[in-house]
């Protein structure tokens, strides 16, 4: 049986329970979601996208999903403290794959911003809802976020208004907690309109000692001259396999940031799509990973440059230790008409010992004859050389080797706008390339 067809069949047997547990406008798309989830599956492992990640493997085992929406015992707010100090958020939780909202935040955003829970929302301004849910990730292009479409039953919302500057950050912590092998589908909807400004932090965490898998599907639109943040920080376990989507739609002088950071994870897949649609929108897309033992990574991105005068940067580093395995597919394609185009793309990876292995492949797809577009990629192993000096120096060997793995990371968190989390993060680096960071010091449920 093909992987995909269990998930077929649950969906057929509790349609009517599903949709229950949701709202009208989720479950418009269902419909088309399955129709597209059967004619495509999951991606064949091997196919130009996904030649390291092997999904109908990942989708094989029977994990258990919480359709009927059954309460989770934990408060996430008597449990987690925000380790990173200096850094004052509004927080808020999606346990597994519901939002937790028995408790919210005290925070007095200005009128008109929705920072929430997605059913809730799409009940509240059905309109608004319908206009972006689904338009940036359509279930037609891929039968993960087929899925994901077909199954999400809420999910976390962020609407700012046009014109709306949110002063304070909003922090969005994802926690896994389960006594069964678990599924989660989790959905994040951004909407920000012409001229409004706000930061995202998303962090994900697992907590029991069991299997879990989520499939994560993100969709930003930013209105012209919107400016957004969002920072993706991944402490997992072993055990958790993610694949992410994340989709970003950019009008006119928008300026979005997309930064993913991997400390602790197990089996890993992250998709960034970005399409660059008005004039002068400029993008950041970077990210970085520590990984050791048997951890995988696989990163995929495709940045589509459709008008005149944008600008694209993305910068991928990792570094790998023991038997990991880490893969680099990015795609920027510059259209007939994107004629001054800038569009930079980097992936360098260092690698720790002989048993690790790492995959890559830039591309650039120019049909554009004025552009400004390179890519580069170097692959190879800690400078001997500048070991040998530090280790002259007095230096002792392994902490030397972590100094310079350090060093390798420095200009990807160099591209993190939140003074605190930038110096948290660089604590966080060097405390897992020391063997400290087993999970979250911020979290009561974790020590």
């Amino acid at each position: 049986m093909r992987a995909e067809q269990q998930y077929i069949d649950l969906f057929s047997q509790y349609e009517d329970v599903i949709r229950h547990h949701s709202s009208e406008v989720l479950n418009a798309l269902r419909t088309q979601a399955l129709a597209d989830l059967e004619r495509l599956g999951f991606p064949a492992a091997g196919s130009e996208d996904y030649q390291h990640t092997d999904i109908s493997q990942i989708m094989s085992p029977d994990y258990g999903l919480n359709l009927k929406r059954l309460s989770i015992p934990v408060n996430p707010y008597d449990v987690f403290r925000c380790d990173v100090p200096n850094l004052s958020t509004a927080l808020y939780f999606v346990v597994n794959d519901s939002f937790y909202d028995p408790v919210q935040p005290e925070t007095a955003f200005p009128e008109g911003v929705f920072v929430g829970g997605l059913k809730a929302f799409s009940e509240k301004y059905p309109a608004i809802a319908e206009k972006y849910y689904g338009k940036a990730a359509a279930s037609s292009k891929d039968g993960i976020i087929a899925l994901n479409t077909l199954l999400a039953q809420d999910g976390f919302v962020m609407y700012v208004p046009e014109g709306v500057v949110l002063e304070r950050p909003v922090q969005l912590v994802n926690i896994f907690r389960s006594d069964v092998d678990t599924m989660a589908n989790r959905r994040v909807l951004i909407i920000m309109e012409p001229r409004s400004e706000a930061k995202l932090l998303v962090c994900d965490h697992s907590i029991d000692d069991v299997k879990f898998l989520s499939t994560e599907v993100i969709e930003i639109f930013a209105g012209e001259g919107a400016y957004f943040d969002y920072y993706d920080l991944e402490e997992s376990t072993e055990s958790t396999t993610r694949v992410s989507s994340l989709h970003v739609k950019q009008a006119a002088s928008s300026n979005v940031l997309i930064n993913g950071i991997t400390l602790n994870n197990g089996f890993s897949r992250n998709n960034y799509y970005i399409d660059l649609e008005g004039e002068q929108a400029e993008a950041t897309l970077c990210g970085m990973s520590v990984l050791d033992k048997e951890q995988h990574l696989d990163t995929y991105s495709y940045v589509t440059h459709a008008v005149p005068y944008c600008t694209s940067t993305e910068l991928f580093k990792n570094v790998l230790n023991d038997r990991s395995t880490g893969a680099f597919s990015g795609r920027i394609l510059v259209k007939e008409d994107a004629q001054k185009t800038a569009a930079y793309q980097t992936n360098r990876n260092l690698l720790a010992t002989r048993e690790a292995r790492m995959y890559s492949k830039p591309q650039l797809e120019i049909y554009a004859d004025d552009v400004k577009c390179s890519h580069g990629m170097t692959t190879g192993q800690i400078d001997e050389q500048a070991l040998f000096y530090m280790q002259s120096r007095g230096i002792p060997k392994e902490e030397a080797r972590m100094m310079l793995s350090v060093a390798f990371t420095a200009d990807v968190l160099s591209h993190v706008r939140l003074a605190g989390l930038k110096e948290r993060l660089q604590l966080l680096v060097e405390k897992r390339f020391r063997g400290e960071l087993a999970q979250c010091a911020g979290c009561r449920v974790c020590q």
